[in-house]
C-alpha cells in the first residue's frame, strides 16, 4: 500500500502485460538483443552453468551434476553477457553473467545493443518472464522430459516494455535494494535451519559416544518397507522425490495412473524413512511427514523402520546425515563413473551402525521432530518472501506501480 501507480495508463496491447504507463513503448527483443554463438574450440576456460540462483562456476572435479565429454564445443560467455537455459522453460533460468568463461552450445548467448536500454532492467524482465511462465506458451518441445524450449524467433520476436532510458535505471536500483532487504530476511531464515542442524549433529555424536552404545547389524534393526499401490484406472497418483543433501522431500505433479511408467510403487506413510536409490550416496536420504502420506515413491526409493524398542527411525536418519552415515551410503553406492552410482540396500543392510539406548535415541528424536516443525514454519516464511519479491519485480518492471519518487 506504500507505492502508487503512474498519473496515466494506456493499452500496451500485448496480452500478457496489458496496461503500462502513456510515456512507455513496446520493443521486439530482435531490437533489443543479439545473440551470441562464439565456439571456444579449445580447454583452459572456467565452465559456467545456469542455475535458478544464477550463473556459477561448475566444479568439475567434483562429479556432481551432467559433465561434457566435449567441453571444446562450449561456447564463449564473457562478464557483462546474458546467458539463458531456453531449452527448458520449467525450471532453467537467466542471468548476467558476472564471469569470463564456457557454457553449453544448447544454452542461448546474447548482450544489449540499444544504448537505451539498462541491463540490469532487462534481467529483472527476463528472470520475470521465467517465474511467471510468461516465456512458457512460446516454448516448444516436451515438458513431460522437462524439455519446453524457447526458440529463436520466438525470442527476437518477443514484445516487451520499453521505458524511458533513466526510469529504467531507477526501477532497477529500487529492486535491488528492496531484494537485497528482503534476501537478508531469508538468510537470516536459512542460518537458523543451520543452527538447528548443528544441534541435532551435536546429539547425535554424544549419543554415539555414550558407554552403552552398542553396534548392530543394520537388518536386525529396521525391516524394509513394502506396501503396494495396486493401480486403478482413472485415479491420479502424487508421487515423491528427494533432494540430495539431506534436504527432504518434494511432492510430484499428480499424475493419472496411465501415465506413472512401468515402475512399481508403494504407499508412504508418516515415519517411513525414505533413500534414493540413485543418489542416497549425495545425501538424499528423507523423513516422511504428515504432508506425504498417502502419497507414492517407485522401487527404486527403498522404505525402511526401524524395529520397535531397538531403533528409533528419527534416530537413524540423524545418524545417516553425520560423515560417518554419508560415508556408510557412499560405500555402498557403487557404480561405473559419474552420478551412476545406484545404492545396494542389502550390502547396506549388512553395515554395523552405533545403537545408543532408547533413551537417548528418543532425545534424539524429540530434537529432530522439533527441526522438522521449525523448519516446515521457516519454509512457509521463506515461501512468503519469495512471493512478495516476485510480485514486487513483476508490478515494478511492467509499470503497475511508480517508484521513480520512492521514499523510504
Amino acid at each position: 500500500m506504500r507505492y502508487k501507480k503512474y498519473p496515466k495508463y494506456k493499452d500496451s496491447g500485448v496480452k500478457w502485460l496489458g496496461e503500462i504507463p502513456e510515456h512507455w513503448k513496446i520493443k521486439k527483443f530482435k531490437y533489443l538483443f543479439e545473440i551470441r554463438k562464439r565456439i571456444a574450440g579449445k580447454l583452459g576456460f572456467n565452465i559456467l552453468s545456469i542455475t535458478q540462483q544464477g550463473i556459477k562456476i561448475k566444479d568439475i572435479e567434483s562429479g556432481e551434476g551432467q559433465l561434457s565429454s566435449d567441453y571444446t564445443k562450449y561456447q564463449y560467455v564473457y562478464k557483462g553477457d546474458f546467458a539463458m537455459n531456453h531449452m527448458d522453460l520449467l525450471t532453467g533460468f537467466v542471468d548476467l553473467s558476472k564471469y569470463d568463461g564456457v557454457t553449453s552450445p544448447d544454452y542461448r548467448v546474447f548482450l544489449l545493443t540499444e544504448n537505451k536500454a539498462d541491463a540490469h532492467y532487462y534481467l529483472f524482465l527476463l528472470q520475470m518472464g521465467y517465474m511467471n511462465k510468461i516465456f512458457y506458451p512460446l516454448g516448444q518441445g516436451s515438458s513431460q522430459f522437462g524439455r519446453w524450449r524457447l526458440p529463436s524467433d520466438a525470442f527476437k520476436e518477443f514484445l516487451a516494455p520499453f521505458p524511458p532510458y533513466q526510469e529504467q535505471i531507477m526501477i532497477a536500483d529500487f529492486l535491488d535494494k528492496q531484494i537485497t532487504k528482503l534476501n537478508i530476511l531469508m538468510n537470516k531464515q536459512k542460518k537458523l535451519i543451520e543452527l538447528l542442524k548443528e544441534k541435532r549433529q551435536v546429539k547425535v555424536d554424544l549419543a554415539i559416544k555414550d558407554k552403552q552404545t552398542q553396534f548392530k547389524h543394520l537388518k536386525y534393526a529396521v525391516k524394509q518397507i513394502f506396501r503396494p499401490v495396486n493401480r486403478v484406472s482413472d485415479t491420479e497418483y502424487e508421487a515423491l522425490g528427494l533432494y540430495n543433501r539431506g534436504r527432504g522431500l518434494f511432492h510430484k505433479p499428480l499424475k493419472p495412473e496411465d501415465e506413472l511408467g512401468d515402475s512399481d510403487f508403494y504407499w508412504v506413510k508418516e515415519g517411513d524413512l525414505i533413500l534414493s536409490g540413485q543418489f542416497a550416496w549425495e545425501g538424499a536420504v528423507a523423513l516422511a511427514g504428515s504432508d506425504e502420506n498417502s502419497c507414492i515413491v517407485s522401487h527404486r526409493y527403498p522404505i525402511i523402520r526401524g524395529e520397535n524398542n531397538i531403533l528409533n527411525t528419527e534416530y537413524l536418519w540423524a545418524y545417516l546425515t553425520t560423515k560417518e552415515g554419508d560415508f556408510l551410503l557412499n560405500e555402498n553406492s557403487v557404480g561405473s563413473a559419474g552420478r551412476n552410482r545406484p545404492l545396494n540396500i542389502n550390502t547396506l543392510m549388512k553395515e554395523k551402525i552405533p545403537v545408543p539406548s532408547i533413551k537417548l535415541q528418543k532425545e534424539v528424536a524429540t530434537i529432530v521432530k522439533m527441526e522438522a516443525e521449525i523448519k516446515k514454519s521457516i519454509a512457509a516464511s521463506i515461501s512468503l518472501l519469495k512471493e512478495r519479491r516476485n510480485s514486487l519485480i513483476s508490478a515494478v518492471v511492467t509499470g503497475k506501480i511508480d517508484v521513480r519518487e520512492f521514499n523510504e
